[in-house]
């Protein structure tokens, strides 16, 4: 008996539900995605990892016109990927240039663009 009452109780839930859903007007999918993206509270962030590194080697230029790269070794990656080589023209926060020396430790962000698939 205990087991019907909860039945009813959760569907009167299920009903009340469903009405307040059936009251809001309709709309197609790629307007509430719209919509979402509108909303100034929610603010999307691409997926990224950080990991720490070390300035292994500065490599020079091999012309004149090409800039050195600092070839970083980053801490945690699989043994072919832990090498990255960047450009050495970096730009701090009050917009100076300002170059990585041997030694140096970084944090490396790898930052992906969220992909939403539409096939769906």
């Amino acid at each position: 008996m205990v087991d019907k009452k909860r039945t009813r109780e959760t569907d009167r839930e299920t009903r009340a539900g469903i009405r307040l859903e059936m009251a809001k007007p309709r709309m197609a999918r790629s307007a509430r995605i719209a919509e979402l993206n509108l909303d100034a509270g929610r603010i999307p962030e691409h997926p990224s990892a950080t990991m720490p590194g070390t300035v292994s080697r500065i490599v020079s230029s091999p012309g004149p016109k090409q800039p050195e790269k600092a070839q970083i070794a980053v801490d945690g990656a699989d043994r072919g990927y832990r090498d990255l080589r960047i450009e050495n023209v970096l730009t701090d926060e009050h917009g100076d240039d300002v170059r990585l020396k041997k030694g140096a430790e970084v944090e490396i962000t790898v930052t992906a663009e969220s992909h939403v698939d539409r096939r769906k």
